[in-house]
This record gives structure tokens, C-alpha cells and sequence, in this order.
């Protein structure tokens, strides 16, 4: 089991950006694929972001392509995702999800085995 936790959340203006952490433990080396969540109230929990540790590097959801940028260390300690051009729409809860599964769509919580306790993003306008 992979333990995570998330940090960096915060409130700001829209246009402004933020850095989010997500430090793992445990059994790391488990660890194929880190995921990066947010789930705004009323809605489903959707895929921002993920890190392919079996060579595929980074990916990116449509919603945030551009904007976001998702980086780690090769010990698969901390990931970060770094937030900028950030919009009222991205305000939400952010996950970060660590799987230790192949051939799944990355974009699906639904893939992920282990899961931090969230960091609140706010973006006003």
C-alpha cells in the first residue's frame, strides 16, 4: 500500500497559479502509474492528470491541457502539479491516486488503488 498526501492548495484570482505536492510512502516501488483527481461539489470525480512510470511520461486532460504541468522525482516520492492560467472552473477538491495496474485508461478513479486526502483549490473571479 502506497500512503499519500497532498499539499499546496489555496485560494487565488483567476489567471493566478498554483503548485500542488503529493508525497508518497510505503511501497512505492509498486507504483506504475500517479494520478493527479479534482471533484468540484455536485460533480464526478475526473482525471487532470498522470504520470506514466513505465515510460510514457506525462498526460494531460483536454480541460486542462496547456495550463497544467505534472512533474516528479524518479524515486517516486513527490509529485507536483503546477497550475497556472488557473480559471473558477478548476476550483475543486485535488486528488492525487497512485495505481500499481497496467493497460487501464489513467483518466478513470476508478483504476487507482491508493488515494491522499485531498487539497482544496479555489479560484475566484
Amino acid at each position: 500500500q502506497v500512503q499519500l498526501v497532498e499539499s499546496g492548495g489555496g485560494s487565488v484570482q483567476a489567471g493566478g497559479s498554483l503548485r500542488l505536492s503529493c508525497a508518497a510512502s510505503g511501497y512505492t516501488s509498486s507504483v506504475n502509474y500517479m494520478g493527479w483527481f479534482r471533484q468540484a461539489p455536485g460533480k464526478e470525480r475526473e482525471g487532470v492528470a498522470y504520470f506514466d512510470y513505465r515510460g510514457g511520461g506525462a498526460r494531460y486532460a483536454d480541460s486542462v491541457q496547456g495550463r497544467f504541468t505534472i512533474s516528479q522525482d524518479n524515486a517516486k516520492k513527490t509529485v507536483y502539479l503546477q497550475m497556472d492560467s488557473l480559471k473558477p472552473e478548476d476550483t475543486a477538491m485535488y486528488y492525487c491516486a497512485a495505481s500499481p495496474w497496467v493497460g487501464r485508461n489513467w483518466f478513470l478513479p476508478v483504476n487507482y488503488n491508493d488515494w491522499g486526502q485531498g487539497t482544496q483549490v479555489t479560484v475566484s473571479s
